[in-house]
């Protein structure tokens, strides 16, 4: 059974930083593209960030471009999202999810999901 766990929420002051994990578990993560995604309190969940299993096909929504970074580790079937510079309207709950094949930026083509964490960005 496929189990995606993220870990690495909180709340941070403005301008503050947060790293996010995401461990997968449950079969061989080769050939899936891995994402973010986040939805805050009364709006639709929203695309933040996708990575291809090679790493060489990464995707930004433009609003976190230059700000957060996405990556992952295939030995260990982690990805990970690197926050800087946060702002108040980063504030959501932010859920990774697998797909097989390359990265999109639609939350309906993928097939997995995890529960999520909180991310709160005080001003």
């Amino acid at each position: 059974q496929v189990r995606l766990v993220e870990s690495g929420g909180g709340v941070v002051q403005t301008g503050g930083s947060l790293r996010l994990s995401c461990a997968a578990s449950g079969r061989n993560f080769a050939t899936y593209a891995m994402a973010w995604f986040r939805q805050a309190p009364g709006k639709e969940r929203e695309f933040v960030a996708a990575i291809n299993w090679s790493g060489n096909s990464i995707l930004y929504a433009d609003s976190v471009k230059g700000r957060f970074t996405i990556s992952r580790d295939n030995a260990k079937n982690t990805v990970s999202l690197q926050m800087n510079s946060l702002q108040p309207e980063d504030t959501a709950v932010y859920s990774c999810a697998v797909r097989y094949g390359g990265p999109r930026t639609s939350g309906s083509e993928y097939m997995y999901w995890g529960q999520g964490t909180q991310v709160t960005v005080s001003s």
